[in-house]
């Protein structure tokens, strides 16, 4: 089979690799939509592994089924889960799932950017969701992305009618506006450095854009009658947009980290300031089953429109190019890949 396997950011090849073979319990799912992650392209991470095959964001039909899964057939739809939970540790048990050590060590093989990829039998045990006929596999792979988003919303505490700052707008901060409208946030105002992205965050749903180069706070009060917003969103991994989100919250309010830094960097915190005004850090990372299942039901109910967000629908020989356009990230929102073109 095909496959494109990662070196580096700029060193994405096409290469024929065996077609996994199965197992009992397991599952050979033909892929037919993946996304190109942000995290694809943090290269101080993954290049260590390099060369591997990405991409965890898959949508695809089940080919073959090993002998004892009986709960699904060839020819079936599906959302693949890279990572799933044991759903028995002290964490899963206390609503921790993406600390769960099974969550951080589970995976397909060899990874969304390939014609096909086996499932182990834990993953075809929780780790795939039947697709709605109505939900295209394009559509699809905006699950696990929104599902991340979901919970980071969900343990900032966010509310109807609350306001909210999103810095970055890429596509984890454009799924996050999308989400806190579908939960009736009240106000939505986003931030970037790049043009491109302020006027996607106002087309999907931001009631104001500021340019992250602004005097951002003094903005935040002269738009939102003197106050801040009640939670800041950080969706880039810059120690800078990291301080701008601390600085510009309402006291009482929470600062989710949603983007990962870069290895050793910090940021330094006015203690004080953070105690006196009883600021909330929270950050989050990945997404359990149940929030796989909610953010299909908001793609497939249209409350998150996702399809509009797709930029680019590439073939799996244009993979190099993809990583490319996501690394850049100028003149792309979401890039798809197609394996089997």
């Amino acid at each position: 089979m095909r496959a494109a396997v990662y070196y580096s950011n700029h060193d994405v090849r096409l290469e024929e690799l065996p077609t996994p073979g199965i197992g009992p319990g397991e599952a050979l799912v033909r892929v037919a939509a993946s996304g190109i992650c942000g995290s694809d392209v943090m290269e101080w991470y993954r290049i260590q592994k390099a060369p591997l095959v990405l991409g965890h964001e898959m949508a695809g039909q089940i080919v073959t089924l090993g002998e004892g899964v009986g709960h699904y057939r060839a020819g079936d739809r599906v959302i693949v889960a890279h990572h799933v939970p044991c759903n028995t540790c002290r964490y899963c048990l206390s609503g921790r799932h993406t600390v769960c050590n099974t969550l951080r060590s589970t995976n397909v093989e060899p990874g969304g950017f390939a014609e096909y990829i086996r499932l182990p039998s834990i993953l075809v045990d929780r780790g795939v969701f039947p697709l709605p006929e109505e939900v295209s596999f394009e559509e699809a792979t905006f699950t696990e992305p929104l599902a991340c988003v979901l919970r980071g919303q969900r343990l900032a505490g966010m509310r109807p009618g609350m306001s909210v700052m999103v810095i970055g707008s890429g596509i984890a901060g454009l799924l996050h506006i999308q989400a806190a409208r579908a939960l009736g946030v009240g106000r939505i105002v986003a931030t970037d450095v790049v043009d491109f992205r302020l006027e996607a965050a106002l087309r999907f749903g931001a009631g104001y854009a500021i340019h992250a180069e602004e005097a951002v706070p003094e903005r935040l009060r002269q738009l939102f009658d003197g106050w801040l917003p009640d939670i800041s969103i950080v969706c880039a991994g810059a120690t800078g947009a990291i301080e701008q989100g601390l600085r510009s919250v309402e006291r009482g309010g929470t600062v989710l980290l949603f983007a990962p830094g870069t290895p050793g960097a910090t940021v330094p915190l006015q203690v004080n300031d953070a105690w006196f005004n009883g600021t909330n850090i929270v950050t989050t990372y990945a997404g359990s089953p149940t929030d796989y299942v909610t953010a299909l039901e908001l793609i497939r109910a249209r409350r998150v429109p996702v399809g509009e967000m797709i930029t680019h629908r590439l073939g799996l020989a244009e993979t190099d190019w993809g990583f490319q356009l996501v690394a850049e990230a100028r003149d792309s929102i979401k890039v798809i890949i197609e394996p089997q073109k």
